[in-house]
C-alpha cells in the first residue's frame, strides 16, 4: 500500500532554465543542484529536476504536478502570466476544485489546484 508521494521526478532538457523556473519563477526553494540533479522543496514534497541523457523530447501526456497557489489562484495565474509563464487554457472551475494548467520551461505540465469553496 502507497503511503504517499516521497517525491516527484521531472525530466529537464537545461538544468539552469529549470531551476530558475522553479527556483525563481514559482518561488519554491532549491535545496539541491547539479548539471545532472536538483532538488526542490515544494512546502515539504521535493521535487527532483532529472537532467535527460540525450533522450528526444517527450512526448504529450503523463504526469502532472499539481500546485497549491499561495492565496488565490486568480492572483498566481496574474503573477506568473506576468513574468512570462503560458496557461493553456485558463482557470477551469469543476465540482471537484478548480485548476489552471500552465507549462514548466521544459515543456512538462503542471496546474494549480484549489479545492472547492
Amino acid at each position: 500500500m502507497a503511503r504517499g508521494v516521497a517525491s516527484v521526478w521531472v525530466p529537464v532538457d537545461d538544468m539552469d532554465r529549470a531551476v530558475r523556473f522553479y527556483g525563481e519563477t514559482l518561488g519554491l526553494s532549491v535545496t539541491s543542484r547539479s548539471e545532472v540533479w536538483s532538488e526542490i522543496d515544494a512546502g515539504g514534497l521535493m521535487i527532483g529536476l532529472n537532467a535527460r541523457e540525450g533522450t528526444a523530447r517527450h512526448a504529450d501526456g503523463g504526469a502532472v504536478v499539481s500546485f497549491q497557489p499561495d492565496g488565490g489562484i486568480d492572483e498566481e495565474v496574474d503573477r506568473l502570466t506576468s513574468a512570462g509563464v503560458e496557461f493553456t487554457g485558463g482557470i477551469s472551475d469543476h465540482d471537484w476544485g478548480r485548476i489552471a494548467p500552465f507549462k514548466d520551461s521544459e515543456g512538462n505540465d503542471l496546474q494549480f489546484y484549489a479545492p472547492p469553496a
